[in-house]
């Protein structure tokens, strides 16, 4: 009994602590490949945490052109470690391949999450547009301009109505039912 009674609290620590670490790097790649403001105080917020690690890592990983490779290894590296650890608290054992699998499709959601989430915060706050600067807004555009320019290349100018975010939510969504079942069902097998 006292063992099932401290394994949920344990498993929630791990994965709250290690889900929100994952989460900054995600979002320091993220904004690093979109060129978000660096001098902006969340950027410096996601740099100094991160760095440690981050720095170590360069000096094995070097970058693809301006992709960030070490800081998909160090998300992916993390995740790895906090499935592992949930999952042998659970008593399952999975295989290193169906780990790696496993990891890799809950970074895919994470990173289709951010998106989906910064799309409409951003939709959202264009009806209370202030005029005036404000950091979090800053890279909430950052972040999502590259999608949404996609997305007013697709649809025609419909006299000032900006439907980009409602595409880009939709286009979200259905890349997150298209891609995550298939590589959950290639972790199961390999599993």
């Amino acid at each position: 009994m006292g063992t099932s009674y401290m394994t949920n609290p344990v498993i929630f620590l791990i994965d709250t602590l290690v889900s929100l670490y994952i989460l900054a790097v995600v979002l320091r790649f993220l904004l690093q490949w979109t060129r978000a403001d660096f001098y902006n105080p969340i950027s410096q917020f996601l740099v100094k945490i991160t760095h440690p690690p981050l720095k170590f890592l360069r000096r094995f990983v070097p970058s693809i052109g301006k992709i960030d490779t070490s800081s998909i290894v160090l998300a992916l590296v993390l995740q790895m470690i906090a499935d592992f650890s949930i999952l042998m608290l659970k008593g399952v054992v999975v295989s290193i391949p169906a780990l790696v699998v496993l990891s890799f499709t809950q970074l895919v959601s994470l990173l289709i999450n951010i998106f989906i989430f910064a799309v409409f915060a951003r939709a959202i706050l264009s009806w209370f547009d202030s005029g005036s600067y404000n950091s979090a807004t800053s890279l909430l555009q950052s972040l999502t301009e590259p999608v949404l320019n996609m997305c007013r290349k697709v649809i025609p100018d419909l006299g000032g109505m900006d439907l980009s975010p409602l595409i880009a939510l939709v286009a979200l969504q259905l890349a997150k039912m298209m891609i995550l079942p298939p590589l959950n069902e290639l972790a199961s097998i390999i599993g």
